[in-house]
């Protein structure tokens, strides 16, 4: 059995974080497990508090992950503290041959909430860029890190080269936020560019998409898929969840996770 670990805040309200991670793992046929790093407080109109967990309590979730279970894959996503991203470093970096890592650079909830501390942004950056196979940012995210706007496709290639120069390996900057009829990221492996195109899907539930596509990645980088093909998968599968997204609540309902097994079944939400 393939195994996929996400370090990762929870969402309440299931649409986001370690629950969208562990459905993610679960639909595309991977064993999920995971290190929580944060309780929020949230629903599908806004989050409310944040209870970040102690720092050694991270620390020690991955450690004895890795000492029982053989992980191939992770996936790291909300870490809002300076000590919560020190402490997941060196849970990290003491494992030998470590699986590759995705990074989704998490800063802001899609209802305005700051998710990272201000002084933690050149700490995740110094500490979880080199340990990471990509890092996946959105438009706000990217311009977080780079302190400036992008609005096209050349500025988004522009800052996905310019945020592997950063430290990491490839970086996917996630283009959901432009508008226009497609939805289009673009990927840099380090020397080229790659355009991850599809049509952009009209509506407003994208709850739990950028968590979605990282853990995607690692799903399928956990089932032994080569980096591209995984980025492209994944790709295509967060827009299958997106596409037959979940109406439910009175503000940004989440994608359905699980769109593929309800229809082989019959099932209809």
């Amino acid at each position: 059995m393939r195994v996929a670990l996400t370090i990762a805040g929870s969402d309440s309200s299931g649409g986001a974080g370690i629950q969208a991670d562990l459905k993610t793992f679960q639909a595309i046929g991977v064993f999920g497990m995971s290190a929580i790093t944060a309780v929020t407080v949230q629903n599908t109109q806004k989050v409310y508090a944040i209870q970040e967990m102690r720092s050694d309590i991270v620390h020690d979730q991955i450690t004895c992950l890795f000492e029982d279970i053989p992980i191939h894959a992770v996936k790291i996503g909300m870490v809002a503290s300076v000590p919560l991203i020190e402490a997941i470093s060196r849970a990290l970096t003491s494992i030998p041959d470590r699986p590759p890592m995705i990074l989704d650079p998490v800063m802001i909830s899609k209802s305005g909430y700051m998710l990272l501390e201000s002084d933690a942004r050149a700490a995740l950056v110094r500490y979880l860029f080199p340990l990471a196979r990509v890092v996946t940012p959105n438009l706000p995210e990217a311009e977080a890190l780079l302190d400036r706007k992008i609005g096209d496709i050349d500025a988004m290639k522009a800052a996905a080269r310019d945020i592997a120069a950063l430290g990491a390996d490839n970086v996917v900057v996630k283009g959901g936020h432009l508008g226009g009829i497609a939805a289009t990221d673009v990927l840099f492996d380090g020397k080229d560019f790659h355009l991850l195109e599809c049509p952009r899907i009209d509506t407003h539930h994208t709850h739990g998409t950028g968590c979605t596509f990282s853990s995607a990645i690692a799903a399928h980088m956990a089932l032994g898929l080569p980096f591209a093909e995984a980025v492209g998968r994944a790709k295509t599968y967060v827009t299958g969840a997106i596409a037959n997204a979940l109406p439910l609540g009175h503000g940004c309902g989440p994608t359905h996770h699980f769109f593929d097994l309800y229809k082989r079944a019959g099932v209809n939400p």
